[in-house]
């Protein structure tokens, strides 16, 4: 959906490396959602360089055009794995996969990372370096270490020793959730560019809008009321038609609550909404829930 909003760049969801090669279901095609669109990448994550390497052959071949190392995620299912963040604690590791994934495919691959695991071991600027020695084409960096979590703020004036470090671009992450923020990141970072994940939630619109501030192109038109509920039904249908009514009912409430977010929806018909036991039942309580001249007409 960003990306018929502004996205420069969209990046699918972190795909682990073994998944795609054991085949597990909805996994491949996560990893191909999109590659039929302009300026999209496949985000990987690992912990073997083998497994790393051949999963890069496979959507490259399948169409990717550009490959993501995932080396910023904090949750523990995936660092107790030894992947995300963890392998920022052993930088030799994680130079293996790098180059495992770089000297498999022929599509650029960049990275992405946090500041290090934890205060007192900030190392993104190493890891940067050594990745572009690698053949990295870009990094973003996560302005928090992966012991923050998602804790505090994101430090971007900490981003600008990673930027100082390497002549491939730098882009700035964490906590970009306006205009005025990614204004702020990229002169606090000195970064080339931004990266916005939970900022667009419930309004991707806004990736046109610091586009729109930062490079001139056309202001998005911010969809309200009715127009917003139908393009938030629009959203659903899609993911109904990934991943099938059952599992689709499930995977888009997330996404319905923070679309509520924005549209002020009260906690009775939040509630409602995220209970209801069917798709039919959502699609027929969104249009009251999204919009709110229908709500006051109620």
């Amino acid at each position: 959906m960003v990306g018929a909003f502004g996205a420069g760049w969209v990046v699918s969801e972190m795909i682990a490396s073994q998944e795609i090669l054991t085949n597990r279901p909805g996994t491949i095609e996560k990893a191909e959602l999109g590659l039929d669109q302009a300026n999209t990448a496949v985000q990987l994550a690992g912990r073997e360089a083998e497994w790393m390497a051949e999963a890069a052959k496979m959507i490259e071949g399948n169409g990717a055009q550009l490959i993501d190392i995932n080396m910023g995620c904090p949750a523990k299912k995936v660092t107790s794995g030894l992947s995300g963040s963890a392998l920022m604690r052993d930088l030799d590791h994680a130079l293996r996969l790098i180059e495992a994934t770089v000297g498999a495919v022929k599509v650029p691959v960049t990275l992405k990372m946090r500041l290090g695991w934890d205060d007192d071991q900030i190392n993104a600027p190493e890891l940067a370096k050594r990745a572009e020695g690698a053949g990295i084409k870009l990094v973003t960096i996560h302005g928090r270490t992966r012991c923050q979590f998602y804790t505090g703020r994101a430090d971007w004036a900490a981003i600008r020793a990673v930027k100082q470090a390497v002549s491939i671009p730098v882009i700035a992450n964490g906590d970009i959730c306006s205009v005025q923020d990614a204004r702020d990141a990229l002169e606090q970072s000195g970064a080339d560019g931004v990266m916005i994940g939970r900022g667009a939630q419930g309004r991707p619109w806004l990736l046109a809008e610091v586009m729109a501030d930062l490079c001139g192109t056309a202001a998005p038109v911010i969809p309200k009321g009715a127009a917003f509920a139908d393009l938030v039904l629009t959203h659903y249908d899609a993911v109904l038609n990934f991943y099938g009514a059952t599992l689709g009912h499930r995977v888009a409430r997330k996404h319905l609550g923070w679309f509520m977010d924005t549209a002020g929806t009260s906690d009775v018909l939040r509630r409602a909404v995220l209970t209801a036991p069917t798709a039919a039942d959502v699609i027929a309580l969104l249009p009251t829930a999204l919009d709110s001249e229908q709500r006051h007409a109620a």
